[in-house]
């Protein structure tokens, strides 16, 4: 078995573009990202850089025109079943209340209904929602629903868990509490993680691996950090670790000029 995860090898995207059809955008280009098994890397770059577009690849939402992408040593040919994707904006299903809206992935699997009700209040239980297995999605602070869709992503059980900004519209005390939460889950059974995020802070803490992607288009890495900080870690305490501080000076040295000449990009598109 390949000691990688997931790989996205020389991956190219290519797209029309929407202000004039007849031209084509490149958004990737030449693109290598590889994840251990059992290996947390964080995706950063500016917005509108490809982040996702990378992310849906590794998910065989989409195909690369050119490059390959492999599911532990294996050629990925349609979707990733292999893989769980936490989506950045809201997923789950309004009129299915919680516990439903996380056993629908094991119901469409075949699993009994009495054991895919049993497994989503365990992982209800889990994500800190004991007893709020009856609630609908409006009935659940934004914190709450990001609990539940994690528990819809993780009862599948995994082996690559995708996730695309999943906490970039909660306050920052909620973030924090879910970051946290995601690496105690995570450090129980040790799956590969891609993670996508704007947030540095959030990706130095969470990490084992940091990859900066320059701006679009064509963006590819620029800058790779292994995030030698001991674990466990609580992600509020630290960012007051003189290593920490290092490493997100190190990194945002390389990111700083991509996120002006993204900024730039956007400015003009405004004009």
């Amino acid at each position: 078995m390949s000691d990688y995860a997931l790989e996205l090898l020389s991956i190219r995207c290519t797209f029309l573009s929407k202000d004039d059809p007849g031209q084509r955008y490149t958004a990737v280009d030449d693109t290598t990202l590889r994840i251990g098994a059992g290996e947390f890397v964080s995706v950063v770059g500016p917005t509108g850089c490809g982040k996702s577009t990378l992310l849906n690849v590794g998910a065989g939402l989409l195909e690369p025109s050119s490059g390959g992408v492999k599911v532990f040593g294996q050629p990925l040919t349609g979707v990733n079943r292999r893989a769980g994707y936490m989506f950045q904006t809201e997923a789950l299903m309004p009129w299915r209340s919680a516990i439903d809206n996380v056993k629908v992935g094991l119901q469409y699997r075949g699993v009994p209904d009495a054991e895919a009700h049993a497994q989503a209040e365990a992982w209800l239980s889990r994500v800190g929602l004991t007893g709020f297995g009856d609630r609908y999605p409006h009935q659940l602070s934004g914190g709450m629903r990001k609990r539940v869709a994690l528990a819809q992503t993780l009862v599948l059980d995994p082996d690559i868990i995708l996730m695309d900004e999943p906490f970039s519209a909660l306050d920052v005390q909620t973030r924090q509490l879910m970051e946290n939460e995601v690496l105690e889950l995570w450090s129980a059974k040790k799956k590969a993680v891609l993670f996508i995020t704007h947030d540095l802070d959030e990706a130095i803490a969470m990490s084992d691996r940091v990859v900066v992607l320059s701006a679009g288009p064509a963006t590819r890495p620029i800058g790779e950090f292994v995030i030698d900080l001991p674990r466990p870690r609580d992600v509020a305490e630290v960012r007051t670790q003189p290593r920490f501080v290092e490493l997100h000076r190190q990194i945002w040295e390389v990111l700083r000029d991509e996120v002006l000449k993204g900024y730039a990009q956007q400015l003009r598109k405004a004009a």
